[in-house]
C-alpha cells in the first residue's frame, strides 16, 4: 500500500524522530511511504541517507506552505497524520476532487500521542467523521493510539529487535565510538530536558562508592549538565562524557550499552522500555501539570517499585521527595520492574502490525 505520513515539528526530536521510525518499519515490511516533513533538517543526522532517498521505501517530502505544485505520483492508500497536524491544504483539495471524480478515499488515521492514562483505551480506533472543509460529509478520520496495553495500538518494534539486541556488543560498540569505560564503574545515559534535581543527583553520585561515566547527548541534556555541576573536586567519581549526535541505531545501542538510562519524551520512552534497562523518564512538561497524571498513569502501569516512583517525581519536579541515587540493589529492582513491563509489551502486537491490520479492515 501507499501511506502518506504528514508531520510537523513542534519542537525537540520527538515528531520526526517518532514518524521516522514509523515510515521506516512499514517500508521494511513492504509498505510505500511519502513522509511528509515542515522541518526535515534533523533527518540528516537521526537517519543518515533518509534526505537524500537512500532508503528504499521512503521517499522524503519537504511540506512547505504554500505546497508547491508537484505531483506526489500514486494516490495514497492511507493518510497519518502525526499528533492532529491536519494535511496541508492542498493535498486535502486535490483529495476532494479525486472523491469527486469516484475515487475512494484513503483510510485517515489520526495518530496520537503516548499515554498510559484510561482514555486511551476508550478513544482508541474511534470515529471522528469530516465536519469542515471540501471533505465535509466524505471521509472519516480515525484516532488511533498507541500504548502499553492489548486494548491500545501498541508501540514500534522491529521485527528484528531481538536478534540485533542478543548480538549487540556493548564494550566494542563504546571502544569504536572513543568512550571505553572504567572498570567496575556505572554507566549512565543522560538525554534530558532540564530537570531540576540534576545537581543533587549529579552530588550524590559523584560521592558514591561506586563511580559512574555519564554519556551526556548533546544539545539541552549537555547544557544542563555543564549548568548542574562541575566534574572533579566537587564529584569525584562521576565522570561526564559528551557523546555527538546519534543516529536512531545508535542511540539505540546507547541504550543497550548502559546500566541505567535517562531519557526523555515519548519515542526515547518506547526505546528505554525496548532496551530492558533501568531508567527514568523525563516527561515533556506542560504549563497545566497535565502531564503529572501522565507520568502518574505509567508508573502505575510499569509496576513501579516506590524507590523508582519518588526519583521519577523528583527528577520530573513533582513534590518534595528527594531523589535517591540508587545503590545496587535498588537499581536492581528498576531493572526487575523494566524487565517486567518488556515481557509484558513483547506479547503484544506492534504498532506498524497494527496499524496495517486496522488499514486492511477500514479499506
Amino acid at each position: 500500500m501507499q501511506w502518506d505520513i504528514f508531520c510537523r515539528v513542534i519542537d525537540n526530536f520527538g515528531d520526526v524522530g517518532v514518524c521516522w521510525r514509523l515510515s521506516a518499519e512499514l517500508a521494511r515490511r513492504g509498505e510505500q511511504v511519502r513522509l511528509w516533513l515542515d522541518d526535515p533538517q534533523a533527518l540528516a543526522w537521526m537517519a543518515p541517507g533518509a534526505l537524500e532517498g537512500h532508503v528504499p521505501g521512503v521517499e522524503v517530502i519537504p511540506w512547505r506552505s504554500p505546497l508547491p505544485d508537484v505531483d506526489p505520483g500514486r494516490p495514497a492508500d492511507v493518510w497519518i497524520e502525526a499528533f492532529g497536524c491536519e494535511p496541508p491544504p492542498e493535498c486535502i483539495e486535490a483529495l476532494a476532487a479525486r472523491i469527486a471524480n469516484g475515487a475512494r478515499a484513503p483510510v485517515w488515521i489520526n495518530l496520537e500521542y503516548l499515554s498510559a492514562e484510561s482514555y486511551v483505551e476508550r478513544s482508541h480506533r474511534l470515529p471522528s467523521p469530516v465536519s469542515s472543509g471540501p471533505l465535509r460529509g466524505f471521509v472519516t478520520k480515525w484516532f488511533f493510539y498507541p500504548g502499553f496495553t492489548p486494548r491500545t495500538g501498541g508501540l514500534l518494534r522491529e521485527t528484528d529487535l531481538l536478534a540485533r539486541q542478543s548480538a549487540f556488543d556493548a564494550e566494542a560498540w563504546l571502544h569504536n565510538l572513543g568512550l571505553p569505560g572504567r572498570r567496575n564503574a556505572r554507566r549512565v545515559s543522560l538525554f534530558c530536558y532540564e530537570p531540576a534535581a540534576l545537581p543533587d543527583v549529579l552530588q550524590q553520585a559523584g560521592h558514591d562508592a561506586t563511580p559512574s561515566d555519564w554519556l551526556v547527548t548533546p544539545g539541552r541534556a549537555w547544557q544542563a549538565v555543564q549548568a548542574a555541576a562541575s566534574p572533579g573536586p566537587a564529584c569525584p567519581t562521576c565522570r561526564l562524557l559528551a557523546l555527538p549526535l546519534l543516529p536512531q541505531v545508535e542511540f539505540d545501542h546507547l541504550l543497550w550499552s548502559a546500566d541505567l538510562n535517562f531519557v526523555r519524551g515519548e519515542d526515547s520512552l518506547a526505546r528505554a522500555l525496548w532496551a530492558g534497562k533501568p531508567f527514568v523518564w523525563h516527561i515533556y512538561p506542560q504549563h497545566d501539570g497535565a502531564h503529572h497524571a501522565k507520568l502518574e498513569a505509567f508508573l502505575d502501569w510499569l509496576e513501579a517499585p516506590d524507590s523508582l516512583r519518588d526519583f521519577h517525581r523528583a527528577w520530573n519536579g513533582i513534590g518534595s521527595v528527594r531523589a535517591r541515587w540508587p545503590d545496587a540493589g535498588t537499581l536492581s529492582a528498576w531493572r526487575d520492574a523494566a524487565l517486567s513491563a518488556r515481557e509484558r509489551l513483547l506479547a503484544q502486537a506492534d504498532l506498524c502490525q497494527q496499524l496495517v491490520g486496522f488499514v486492511l479492515e477500514k479499506r
